[in-house]
């Protein structure tokens, strides 16, 4: 390699860790084993993802006899009624069948398991990993000896800290890619700005009207909804604050960021096995953390981003979620006011929008009116 060709190929093909990461966001959307580095010592992760016994003999015969472990978040622990830990994450023997890993991983019936210990730094990064490729938060997990493993050929590693500063990265990296006028039924003149990472993936700001960029700009982060948005879900109320939010847009212009945060980010898959826990009895925190996620997993530093790179510094916010207010402040965009978006209640989102102000806070003032005239009228 000649003098001075690192650095090029580096402009080239980006950063060794951030490369590691993104080679094993692809391996576990697939099914496949990575190797994740940490001075804990190394570990084998295999997505329980699609485990069936063939795929288990398979991972076993890359361990040592008896090492294969099931590595579970803490959100899952205590839906499996295991003690409180500090540890953000702990395995259990799995010394089982593929149904049963998966029972244990995410099933709704699951007992509670024997022989639990908390996971090292490199098995808290798989999780983490694991979060970031919309898989459940669970995997197989065993001590890795590349030097050892004649068949570890071809198997990705990435170092555990890089997990962290790639998801800084995909907030850092973000640039607009493209942008044109697309008119809007009812919301009249609006132009479409597309963002792209550093990982090719896309956020969306649609900039209604004309807004006045030297004054505060009335904004909506919204979380992509592919069943309330596109097909009018009555489960919830995101394709309601959505229009709504498009409505008030139109006199005075605004923003709206359409960000991929499906299911409060745990991506559709995940976000359907949590409408059929939803459907079994739960609620829909309780639901996110029976499949071992956290009640919430929505960042807003790219919100933030965005709204930057539109030169928009000050905000009113369109939410009635207070996180949100919290998360683009704590971002650094500063926040003069919220703007309620009071949606319609109904049979099929009640429970619903019950859970989001009684238990996660929001601030759904008109719909706690609604249910204490109902009180006083029986």
């Amino acid at each position: 390699m000649r003098d001075g060709s690192k650095g090029a190929t580096a402009a080239l093909f980006g950063a060794a860790p951030h490369i590691a990461v993104d080679r094993a966001l692809a391996e576990l959307r697939a099914g496949r084993p990575v190797v994740l580095e940490a001075s804990g010592g190394d570990i084998l992760a295999l997505p329980v993802e699609g485990l069936d016994d063939g795929r288990l003999a398979g991972f076993q015969a890359l361990c040592a006899p008896g090492q294969a472990r099931l590595l579970i978040s803490a959100r899952r622990a205590r839906a499996l009624g295991l003690a409180a830990s500090t540890a953000r994450t702990i395995s259990v023997p799995a010394d089982m069948s593929a149904d049963a890993v998966l029972a244990l991983a995410a099933g709704r019936h699951a007992g509670a398991p024997a022989g639990v210990e908390p996971a090292s730094p490199s098995a808290e990064a798989a999780i983490a990993l694991l979060k970031l490729s919309h898989g459940l938060p669970a995997a197989l997990i065993a001590a890795f000896d590349t030097a050892a493993n004649v068949d570890s050929a071809g198997i990705i590693h990435v170092p555990a800290d890089a997990v962290t500063a790639y998801q800084r990265f995909l907030v850092d990296s973000l640039a607009i890619a493209s942008e044109a006028r697309v008119p809007l039924t009812g919301s009249g003149d609006s132009r479409f700005v597309i963002f792209r990472d550093g990982a090719g993936g896309n956020a969306v700001a649609v900039v209604v009207g004309e807004p006045d960029l030297s004054q505060p700009v009335a904004v909506r982060l919204h979380s992509a909804c592919l069943t309330g948005d596109v097909f009018g879900s009555r489960r919830c109320d995101c394709g309601d604050q959505l229009r709504l939010a498009l409505d008030q847009l139109e006199a005075d212009g605004g923003v709206i960021l359409y960000l991929p945060q499906e299911g409060r980010s745990l991506g559709i898959v995940n976000k359907m096995r949590a409408y059929s826990l939803q459907d079994a009895g739960l609620d829909t925190i309780d639901a996110n953390t029976q499949l071992g996620f956290d009640e919430d997993e929505r960042d807003y530093g790219a919100g933030a981003r965005m709204l930057q790179l539109l030169g928009i510094r000050r905000v009113w916010l369109m939410t009635n979620n207070p996180e949100k207010l919290a998360g683009i402040a704590e971002a650094g965009i500063e926040v003069v006011g919220r703007m309620p978006l009071e949606t319609p209640a109904h049979a099929d989102n009640h429970r619903y929008l019950a859970t989001k102000a009684t238990r996660a806070g929001h601030q759904l003032d008109h719909f706690v009116a609604s249910l204490a005239e109902a009180t006083e009228a029986e």
